[in-house]
């Protein structure tokens, strides 16, 4: 490495919810100085949008129509990540149900994902120490160059209980059947489907603590970073 500066390192982390994917991203950032970039939040962001602008969720050509016109910015510091669509900060409103409950629809047209795609190259390519994006088809779609794929996985009851911690009295039953429906719908859409990259190396968090996943992590990015 020359003059001891580390070349920027792009890290795609993909997997279903309730893998601690998030979480996990966050905090590898954090520990290794990298921007952090929650996709998930932006097709949230674009979601929240069509609903509150009263975009036919059920029409695709609908959505297509309106996907160029909000403008979402994302905040890329893994401590205190932000969003904010047309000016006003979303980072609640995205996490409710209603946004939810619609995102999958919304995330399926082609037109919304490419805007959103072209909107998470340009913030990769401009992070200078690097970046970690997490998503579903980050190391598959938008950006297959990364220097590393990580996809993480769980078991579907170890996710729905990770789930329903998060989602305050939420019934564990219905939390492990929407996450069953909403992956079946991300992994079988047309476009960037929910899927593993070739080169991604496959990590199972059902038995892991989220500090053993964190910790994994980080000695993988490590060792690319040294070019092991």
């Amino acid at each position: 490495m020359e003059n001891g500066a580390a070349k920027p390192v792009i890290v795609a982390i993909d997997g279903p919810s309730g893998t601690g994917k998030s979480s996990t991203s966050k905090a590898v950032a954090a520990q290794l100085g990298l921007s952090y970039l929650d996709t998930g939040a932006q097709y949230r962001a674009i979601t929240w949008w069509m609903v509150t602008n009263g975009i036919d969720i059920a029409d695709p050509s609908a959505i297509a129509a309106a996907a160029a016109k909000p403008e979402i910015l994302s905040g890329t510091d893994p401590t205190g990540p932000t969003i904010t669509v047309d000016g006003v900060d979303v980072s609640g409103p995205i996490r409710e149900q209603d946004v939810t409950s619609k995102v999958s629809a919304v995330s399926a047209v082609p037109e919304v994902r490419a805007r959103i795609t072209e909107l998470q190259r340009a913030i990769a390519a401009s992070a200078v120490t690097g970046i970690v994006v997490e998503g579903r088809d980050i190391g598959t779609t938008v950006l297959p160059d990364a220097d590393l794929k990580i996809f993480l996985t769980a078991s579907p009851e170890a996710r729905a209980a990770r789930r329903s911690g998060e989602l305050k009295g939420a019934d564990l039953h219905t939390t492990r059947e929407a996450l069953i429906k909403r992956d079946a719908a991300d992994s079988s859409r047309k476009t960037s489907p929910l899927a593993k990259a070739d080169d991604a190396v496959e990590v199972d968090t059902t038995d892991l603590t989220l500090q053993q996943v964190i910790e994994c992590v980080v000695t993988l990015v490590e060792e690319k970073r040294a070019g092991k």
